[in-house]
């Protein structure tokens, strides 16, 4: 006679045949392997040691999927490396809040993005349809940037961190061995909680992971994660999801300033707040590197269009950035010449 183990998955108890394994545990689920990652009692399970750890009773497992978090670049504009990777696209694209997944697939491929960020987690390993993120977002075709958006603690962070890397060594992902790093400060404003940030960064960084940091922002802080190895600072262009854009492109340009002075191809990303073109061509022209953002497309009225726009928007300000404005005058200056005018009798 078959017995039964009591177990909790994800934070709900339930009863599973035993003895199982944590390969075997899967299978019953229903969940295929190379989608998750699992934690038992908050340790990781390597893919490798899944089909030979064993489940006992009263083990608390996390069962964790990616879920949505979040054509070329003008020939013009030469690739971003952030640390070892490089991308031609300057649009980092966000997965989440998007009507349906055939949406979003839709606008992924209407922004030009070759990287997309994805959040981490157990619940909705599969929809009402029995479907996952990852098989309308070919893991193949794009870099997957994991996140951890959610996360109000280092300790959190850390281990999402840990769990979407392994989720993504899996799917033979190449963004694996990086994290776009948020620890929240509160779950009102969204803002990070930079003595976390500042910490998470630095166990991170140990750890071999390539850390592209969400932060205010406030250019003290940037300092000190790229002092911390932060492969990348993502300062807000203002709160996540307000859709105000670039609120204080004082302190961005400061920013830019510390952080390239001596550094000039370090990548400095705007993250979050973005909600329309000019938005993302504003953080361009400042001469940021790159825009990651969500809402702005999945939010509005027609995200396939607005997806387009931000692509093009991208394109625009990193060629006017490059360009040279011209400087701003109080007074008017002709454009068309004065000599030669027809002279009034």
């Amino acid at each position: 006679m078959e017995s039964m183990v009591g177990i909790t998955v994800n934070g709900h108890r339930r009863e599973v045949p035993g003895p199982l394994t944590v390969a075997g545990l899967l299978r019953h689920l229903g969940v295929k392997p190379e989608y998750v990652a699992v934690e038992v009692n908050k340790e990781l399970v390597r893919r490798s040691r899944q089909a030979e750890t064993p489940i006992a009773p009263g083990d608390v497992l996390e069962i964790v999927t990616l879920v949505g978090g979040g054509s070329a670049a003008a020939v013009e504009s030469p690739p971003l490396t952030i640390g070892t990777h490089v991308v031609h696209s300057r649009l980092f694209v966000g997965t989440g809040k998007y009507a349906t997944l055939e949406l979003m697939r839709d606008c992924l491929e209407a922004s030009g993005a070759e990287v997309v960020t994805v959040a981490v987690r157990r619940e909705r390993l599969l929809d009402r349809q029995g479907r996952n993120l990852l098989d309308y977002l070919d893991p193949r075709r794009y870099t997957i940037l994991p996140n951890t958006a959610g996360c109000f603690s280092a300790e959190d962070a850390l281990r999402t961190a840990r769990l979407g890397r392994e989720l993504l060594e899996g799917l033979a992902n190449p963004g694996a061995d990086w994290v776009k790093l948020e620890v929240l400060a509160d779950p009102r404003t969204l803002l990070p909680d930079p003595v976390a940030t500042l910490e998470s960064t630095r166990v991170l960084v140990r750890e071999g992971f390539q850390v592209l940091c969400y932060t205010s922002d406030d250019p003290v802080m940037a300092r000190r994660l790229k002092d911390a190895g932060a492969t990348s600072v993502m300062p807000a262009g203002s709160p996540i999801g307000s859709g105000q854009g670039v609120l204080n492109p004082n302190n961005l340009r400061i920013i830019l300033e510390d952080l390239k002075g001596d550094d000039p191809d370090y990548p400095v990303i705007v993250d979050a707040g973005v909600g329309t073109a000019s938005d993302v061509a504003i953080a361009m022209e400042l001469g940021c590197d790159g825009v990651l953002l969500n809402t702005g497309i999945a939010g509005a009225a027609d995200p396939l269009r607005m997806a387009h726009a931000m692509r093009l928007a991208v394109e625009a300000g990193r060629l006017a950035a490059g360009a040279g404005r011209i400087p701003k005058k109080l007074y008017a200056t002709a454009s068309s010449p004065t000599q030669g005018l027809i002279e009034r009798s």
